[in-house]
């Protein structure tokens, strides 16, 4: 981690350093290609780049600042590790961790440090897979204490092949028991490096009786589109939530080709919770809408080498009406996508004021398995609009949590014009052209996730005297691109919450299950979609109520005449 230490003050304090020595050297100054001495690149590296005969005095210069730098971070060090008596001695990882975290978040609120399991955690995120046993996991309270339970399980994963199923509740994780605990903790104890083993106890959702099963890690492959599907007459929606990674692009163009052999005629691209990822793939997503030429995006930073801009390579693209559902947590590569939309008018972009990140990050490997992101530009959309929100005068809890309004933060939004002169704002992400909220649980409907969580698990497996157990292969009338539907439950079984009982004793009124029966129904369907064939097919019968499809879906007339009104501009400005 020493070293650690002497790569980061090289990266985040040589430049400063060497640029202060380039002056006192009497090196000119105000030619791009000469102003600054040194270039971040990925490798964690610098080259001088000063004029000749001048370089080995700059690179003495910034050498001898660097090991004084270093000097005094060990010599920190050494006092605390021998003096400090206020508590457990610090070790000196958490020490160096610490100080170089600290330091990185003076920069901006992306730049960071990442030890090792943070590191590989990120480089498995890029890689469209982590090491685990492929289970999605969800919490839910039996009394006063939530445990974990298995939900679904992915095709071809060992948590598939050890026959995991919907409502196995997680006892114990290599022998130690994780009853009650957070499902953070229970989640990171059974992930872990490939091809080493975990053993899991599970008490068995359809007999009560406690396994413990052995499985082995390995890779587990997260697709970046999970679905795609008809969602009503010629609508197409392609789920790209999961972020931009290696694959994402060829992802997406099955999907379309299959939505297009299923009668699509207007497409719903969802990026709601799309945090970012690899902006090449992002851009191919976007040029796979925009002619050839097209900017998407572009990229400006310190040196001239980082000032970079993105066109699309599309000989004959997609030509349907097309609608984007953004919210807080789309950011950054998908920040791109919505930008380029909108400011060339090639989708009409519904939901929420999306994150606002636009600071370009260099990803760069430390030693020891260690690695840091440091940015070194920022994004603009097509019209000269920033994406990145101001972050200078808040705390990082605040910007991230979205707590502060614009008006406390002192960054103006600055105007910009579309393609057909549509006026559009920047400098606090992207703001949607129709608004539209997520539909919120109330306090009641919360109350109700646990109670019908175990009903849902006594009624699959065929505990409810009176009911058949309910997963059936009937039940999904189709699986594939055309839709898929649950019959409606029928009102006998929504009414038997009001005779159930939890295992601590929990009942629902009468009274609740009138005003709620709707949502009520909603998410019985979905815990019986999800036992039957999984989250990605259930997640459909919440799509059905979500008021922010709902709202897409009505736009798509809007997106027509818009795309339209931009071909028309488009032919106008070749004349």
């Amino acid at each position: 981690m020493r070293r650690s230490i002497w790569v980061l003050c090289t990266i985040a304090l040589a430049l400063p350093l060497a640029v202060a020595a380039q002056r006192s050297l009497g090196l000119p100054s105000g030619n791009p290609s000469d102003a600054d001495p040194f270039r971040i690149a990925s490798g964690s590296s610098f080259s001088a780049s000063a004029p000749a005969g001048r370089r080995a005095e700059l690179a003495a210069a910034a050498a001898a600042e660097r090991r004084k730098i270093v000097d005094q971070l060990s010599e920190a060090e050494r006092l605390i590790q021998s003096n400090y008596a206020g508590g457990p001695k610090p070790g000196l990882d958490s020490l160096t961790k610490n100080a170089l975290t600290s330091l990185l978040h003076q920069l901006d609120p992306h730049s960071n440090f990442y030890d090792r399991s943070q590191w590989k955690e990120l480089l498995d995120e890029q890689r469209s897979g982590y090491a685990g046993i492929g289970a999605s996991l969800s919490s839910f309270a039996r009394g006063a204490a939530a445990d974990t339970y298995i939900v679904s399980t992915f095709e071809r994963t060992p948590a598939r092949l050890a026959d995991l199923r919907f409502g196995d509740r997680i006892v114990a994780v290599n022998g130690v028991s994780v009853e009650g605990s957070p499902i953070e903790e229970t989640r990171d104890k059974i992930r872990g490096p490939i091809g080493t083993v975990v053993r899991i106890t599970v008490e068995r959702a359809d007999s009560g009786r406690r396994e413990t099963l052995t499985i082995r890690r390995a890779i587990v492959e997260q697709p970046s589109v999970p679905d795609a599907y008809v969602i009503e007459r010629g609508i197409g929606y392609i789920d790209l939530s999961e972020g931009f990674t290696y694959t994402t692009d060829a992802e997406f163009g099955t999907a379309i080709a299959r939505l297009k052999s299923a009668g699509l005629t207007s497409l719903i691209i969802d990026l709601r919770g799309n945090g970012g990822g690899l902006v090449d793939q992002a851009v191919k997503v976007a040029g796979r809408f925009l002619p050839n030429g097209t900017l998407i995006v572009s990229q400006l930073g310190r040196t001239a080498s980082d000032r970079l801009e993105w066109v699309s390579s599309s000989v004959s693209p997609e030509t349907m009406p097309l609608v984007l559902l953004v919210d807080e947590n789309t950011a950054s590569a998908s920040e791109i996508v919505a930008g380029a939309f909108q400011d060339r008018d090639r989708a009409i972009i519904v939901g929420e004021k999306t994150f606002g990140k636009g600071l370009v990050q260099n990803v760069i490997d430390l030693p020891f398995r260690t690695g840091l992101t440091l940015t070194a530009a920022r994004y603009f959309t097509p019209s000269g609009r920033s994406i990145q929100r101001d972050y200078s005068n808040i705390g990082r809890y605040e910007y991230f949590s979205h707590l502060t309004p614009l008006s406390d933060i002192g960054q103006p939004y600055f105007e910009a014009k579309t393609l057909t002169g549509r006026r559009v704002l920047g400098g606090d992400g992207i703001v949607p052209d129709v608004n539209s909220s997520p539909e919120l649980m109330t306090s009641q409907q919360i109350a109700l996730l646990d109670p019908m969580f175990a009903f849902a698990n006594d009624l699959v497996n065929g505990r409810l005297g009176g009911l058949a157990a309910m997963p059936m292969s009937n039940l999904l009338t189709s699986t594939d691109t055309r839709g898929s539907s649950i019959p409606d439950l029928p009102d006998s079984v929504i009414g038997r919450l009001v005779e159930y009982r939890t295992s601590d004793g929990t009942a629902v009124s009468a009274a609740t299950i009138t005003r709620e029966r709707e949502f009520i129904r909603a998410r019985l369907r979905h815990h019986i979609a999800t036992a039957s064939f999984g989250s990605t097919l259930a997640k459909r019968i919440l799509n059905e109520i979500d008021p922010q499809i709902k709202a897409a879906i009505r736009a798509i007339p809007a997106a027509a005449d818009l795309k339209r009104a931009a071909d028309r501009a488009i032919r106008s400005a070749s004349k």
